[in-house]
């Protein structure tokens, strides 16, 4: 019984990996590319698309997207590693529609910057908030069949104890 306690808190645990990193791994951008050039993105608002910064130095950018789409700074400083490479979210994309939109970035700077899209760290709250869950609930189901299978062992020796003292 303990058995599936110790089985149930090590699904919990890789459960709760798996949510964080997949997390993770849909935020950080899929689509990156270099100061001045442009390039076709497919965007669909409902994913709540970013647009993510990576330089070593402090840049000036300017970013402009098609087809009626807008671009708004984020508040903040949010960053995300995917990999050795650091992420900084500059401007999430409100986007009028599900399509492919036309974005290029400009920096004034002489500097190596990449530039890509992935989504808002704000849409990775659902995977991690499962993931937590997943940490809390299965273990703690584990802990408690494992609980109560002691109870009831300890219980039914208790009595059969009881039972062969009265016929004995």
């Amino acid at each position: 019984m303990w058995g599936i306690a110790v089985v149930c808190t090590i699904v919990g645990v890789v459960i709760f990996t798996n949510g964080i990193v997949s997390s993770v791994g849909n935020i950080a951008p899929t689509r990156t590319f270099a100061s001045g050039e442009t390039v076709t993105v497919p965007i669909d608002p409902a994913n709540k698309p970013a647009v993510y910064l990576s330089s070593d130095t402090a840049v000036h950018y300017e970013c402009q997207i098609t087809n009626g789409a807008k671009l708004a700074k984020t508040t903040g400083t949010q960053t995300v590693t995917s990999g050795s490479v650091k992420w900084e979210q500059i401007l999430v994309i409100n986007a009028p529609s599900r399509g492919d939109y036309q974005l290029s970035c400009t920096t004034q700077e002489q500097a190596d910057v990449r530039y890509g899209v992935g989504r808002e760290l704000t849409s990775a709250a659902g995977g991690i908030a499962g993931g937590v869950m997943a940490l809390i609930l299965i273990p703690g189901a584990g802990l408690l069949i494992a609980i109560a299978g002691t109870i009831t062992v300890l219980v039914r020796r208790s009595g059969a104890r009881k039972r062969l003292a009265v016929g004995g």
